[in-house]
């Protein structure tokens, strides 16, 4: 992505259908100054990445038929939501009218009070009710028809075309009913003199009520991504020159210091520079437990404090924070489509043009060989044809589901990059982890610890060793320093033994601590410790001694421990029917020791980051489907190698950009829900699609008049407009069930 280039994202207006998806994408695709757009029908957005200006590319859009609202902040989102509100709204005053005039109307007909054409008063009431049905179609639907008119001028047929087309036919058709009566009432008798007026306005009525309850629908199934937005608090306690002041948190810059009191969010991101709390990450990574951040910890911005004040250092401010990056993560995930979603839109994009070809030649076909009024059971089938099979389910079927199991899998603390990722997972074979940072802690710490001596007590000998591991540098030293806490001891004559230890003087004490062949070269006997230094040994764990004078005093068993959940993770996995295998850097002794720990059968270790592209490939060869989990920059090449990959989130960030999936929690349980949440989002997908292939697979020849000939009935078409807004409804509610449904 060049310098000038950015994403964008724009609210699309006037989007009815996939066909008006596909227009949009048309005029997008023409022009060589896009790089890469995405659609999304369910939220009727678009993510645009261009360096033309937004505004050019809002011209374009409208150049297409539609509106378009760019989208830069939770303000602007504000204004989408209430639009989307006021639409709503809107959409239930029309299908009120509409549904109570044709409720009316019906109700005439079952009573047996329909004009009667044959006389002047029916002639007249034929009339009224024409005027009638023409204002509601003008209150009620002039968007549909309006939408219906840009279709055809642009050739480019979508929903409204097959509504305009279906409801006009029933106007138009009984408006012609009444011209004829008047001139010849001899010519009007039987079937034929039915008017369709109520039809028409029923149809827009059903039509009306599934967009309202679609937009109802759609708004929960965005609720994630306004979840994420409006964590980031409107103001801050910023401090400057002593002085407290409560500014909007745009006016925060990198370097600013902010007080954070107890039960607010944190604004930005940055770092800990006096205080102690614990912090709630749980919108984030999806852990329950509060974080323990005291000074030098990073903080997230739009995470909540727990019950102390903490001073933060502001570092990243706007786009560049933790959550933002996250939001924009989610949305392009969103936006984006699974194979199953482009095959689709492929049908989709097609679909129009065939049904209105089903339509024509069902009226053909009633028209030469359908018994008398051949002229009013061709109408009457091929407008029903029209309204029934309106494809908006099957555009649906997949944005909709996309979306709710993307945003569902982000309030978890796992962020998927792009629709692919979620088809794929389902086919996942071979999970293979690295060790370091992802099984385990990805640090070294104490696991345990052994006193020999009864000639100096534990804690002053605590103080003195923590006293002299503190000058050393050495990531052992840093982990018994960690362990023990911060000691104030006076430290003389410090020296380190390269590959060995070190030494110091410490309150009139020498002390020495290293290895086992720097006690040997000091003549420390150290034989106090052979069973649990064997033991320890056997665990993979390095052994630091400590020596008080010449005497052996403690040891010290240090090593990167396995991560409290990981044991659990895996054996959720294997019972998903997974093969789990370690992929690790670390010598054999040791990679064995841990997958013991954590119940691995299969340890490939010893390898270098290319060696762990190969592994990948090998399996990928043998038939596996391999999902690669890791946190560092040796990970990468595997991680890009994968069929999926998997980050851990407090890994290095070429990880995660190169990886398909960022598990936001140092955890390995995010593992466990990311596969299952992918699993159900594409088994989601396919009832979405089978249902909606089913429906119009059904719904089609049932219009067009199979059954007729068997059973003497014709599908009605106020009954085919139901049918049609049901279906939407339908797919919209299945995919939301995907918020709350348990996973396996």
């Amino acid at each position: 992505m060049s310098s000038e280039t950015q994403i964008r994202h724009f609210a699309l207006q006037g989007v009815a259908c996939a066909g008006c998806v596909r227009t949009i994408e048309k005029a997008m695709g023409a022009q060589d100054t896009i790089e890469a757009f995405s659609i999304n029908f369910a939220d009727r957005s678009a993510a645009v990445q261009s360096a033309e200006s937004p505004e050019k590319i809002i011209s374009l859009i409208e150049a297409a038929g539609y509106g378009a609202v760019l989208l830069e902040d939770e303000q602007d989102q504000q204004r989408v939501e209430e639009a989307e509100k006021a639409h709503f709204r809107q959409r239930v005053r029309q299908s009120s009218v509409a549904l109570a005039v044709g409720a009316v109307m019906l109700a005439l007909g079952l009573a047996g009070m329909m004009p009667d054409l044959s006389r002047p008063t029916g002639l007249f009431y034929g009339t009224a009710m024409g005027v009638i049905t023409l204002f509601v179609m003008f209150y009620s639907g002039r968007e549909i028809y309006k939408g219906a008119w840009k279709s055809v001028r642009l050739k480019s047929l979508n929903m409204d075309t097959l509504i305009g087309l279906g409801t006009g036919a029933a106007w138009i058709y009984s408006t012609g009913l009444l011209w004829l009566a008047a001139l010849n009432p001899d010519a009007i008798v039987g079937a034929a003199s039915h008017l369709y007026y109520e039809a028409a306005v029923m149809i827009l009525g059903f039509i009306l009520l599934g967009q309202a309850l679609e937009s109802r629908a759609r708004g929960q199934t965005a609720d994630a991504l306004r979840q994420l937005m409006k964590l980031q608090p409107a103001e801050a306690l910023r401090i400057r020159e002593s002085e407290e002041k409560l500014v909007p948190v745009a006016l925060l810059v990198p370097g600013d210091q902010v007080r954070i009191r107890p039960g607010e969010s944190v604004p930005v991101d940055g770092r800990v520079l006096d205080g102690h709390s614990h912090v709630d990450e749980s919108m984030l990574t999806g852990e329950s437990l509060a974080v323990e951040k005291q000074v030098g910890d990073e903080l997230v911005g739009g995470t909540l404090n727990g019950s102390g004040t903490l001073l933060m250092k502001v570092s990243q401010v706007g786009k560049q924070t933790v959550l933002a990056q996250i939001v924009e993560s989610v949305r392009q995930a969103q936006n984006s489509k699974p194979a199953l979603g482009r095959l689709a839109d492929r049908v989709a994009a097609v679909f129009v043009p065939i049904v209105i070809g089903i339509a024509l030649i069902t009226a053909l076909i009633w028209w030469l060989w359908g018994p008398e009024p051949q002229l009013t059971y061709a109408i009457v089938t091929m407008m029903t044809v029209l309204i029934v099979a309106c494809p908006c389910a099957l555009g649906l079927a997949t944005p909709m589901s996309v979306m709710v199991g993307v945003g569902r899998a982000a309030r978890q603390g796992v962020l998927i990059r792009n629709g692919d990722a979620l088809q794929r997972a389902q086919d996942i074979t071979a999970v293979v982890l690295d060790k370091t940072g992802t099984i385990t802690e990805g640090k070294p710490s104490v696991t345990d610890q052994l006193y020999l001596s009864e000639n100096y007590p534990v804690d002053q000998l605590n103080q003195w060793i923590s006293a002299v591991e503190a000058r050393s540098e050495h990531p052992l030293a840093e982990a018994i320093v960690q362990h023990l806490g911060s000691a104030t001891q006076t430290v003389e004559a410090f020296n380190a033994e390269s590959g060995k230890g070190v030494s110091a003087q410490v309150a009139g004490h020498q002390l020495r601590i290293g290895n086992a062949v720097y006690m040997h070269e000091l003549g420390v006997d150290v034989s106090l410790a052979t069973n649990a230094a064997h033991a320890f040994s056997d665990d993979a764990k390095s052994l630091v001694y400590v020596a008080v004078e010449s005497e052996l005093a403690a040891l010290f068993a240090v090593a990167d421990t396995v991560r409290s959940d990981s044991a659990a993770a895996i054996r959720d996995l294997k019972a998903q029917g997974l093969q789990v295998i370690m992929l690790s850097g670390d010598n054999q002794a040791t990679a064995n020791a841990v997958a013991r720990q954590v119940g691995i059968d299969r340890v490939i270790a010893e390898v270098r980051p290319e060696h762990k592209l190969a592994e990948v490939e090998k399996l990928q060869r043998s038939g596996h489907v391999v999902a690669m989990v890791g946190d560092g920059v040796n990970d990468a090449p595997a991680l890009a190698q994968a069929d999926i990959g998997y980050a851990i989130g407090s890994g290095t960030d070429i990880a995660m950009a190169t990886a398909d999936v960022t598990l936001m929690a140092a955890s390995l349980q995010g593992l466990v829900r990311a596969i299952a949440i992918s699993r159900a989002t594409v088994s989601n997908i396919k009832q979405n699609l089978f249902g909606a292939f089913i429906y119009n697979s059904l719904a089609i020849p049932v219009a067009a008049g199979v059954l007729f000939p068997a059973t003497g009935l014709l599908l009605n078409p106020m009954i085919a407009g139901a049918a049609m807004a049901l279906s939407s409804v339908t797919v919209v509610s299945n995919a939301n069930r995907l918020r709350w449904q348990k996973l396996s």
